[in-house]
């Protein structure tokens, strides 16, 4: 794995989540907190997630530490979790691109919130941020899909393509 791959992966990340969001924007503020029947419990519990998992991994990865949970009434609105997401976004996409070749290969040592130990390649690791945003933007779109608010195709072929 390269560097310019990672930033690849990320960009594409965004580009997904930024068609999720814009989506999101046409939904009622009941329809983005009513239950479902997915994961996290609503539309707004499924973005929170996937905003909290990128933040809660590149802590790790970067700053060798753990972060708290987000708490789901501190984001009230999209506006909210937008404006935080974007923050985010840009402090990943720094932290990707001061990496160099080399660094990628590096380890991460984590204790999981049970208490296990593991030790993971850095790449493995920002990897599984992406693919896991994958399977959540995938719920969120779904949610939206049944509210009637499609965010179109979200893979990764058709960023290649608009790219």
């Amino acid at each position: 794995m390269k560097t310019q791959d990672m930033i690849l992966l990320y960009e594409y990340n965004y580009w997904a989540t930024k068609r999720i969001l814009a989506a999101s924007a046409k939904v009622s503020q009941e329809q983005l907190t009513a239950p479902t029947a997915h994961s996290y419990g609503s539309l707004r519990g499924t973005l929170l997630h996937t905003l909290e998992a990128e933040y809660a991994w590149r802590m790790r990865c970067q700053h060798n530490t753990s972060i708290p949970d987000m708490v789901e009434a501190e984001f009230p609105s999209l506006d909210v979790l937008e404006r935080r997401w974007r923050e985010e976004e840009t402090a990943m996409r720094d932290y990707v691109a001061g990496l160099k070749d080399d660094d990628l290969t590096g380890r991460v040592r984590y204790t999981t919130d049970s208490g296990i130990k593991r030790d993971r390649v850095l790449w493995h690791c920002l990897l599984h941020v992406v693919n896991h945003g994958t399977q959540h933007r995938s719920e969120a779109a779904a949610i939206l899909t049944g509210y009637g608010y499609s965010p179109g195709d979200v893979d990764f072929t058709v960023f290649l393509n608009e790219k």
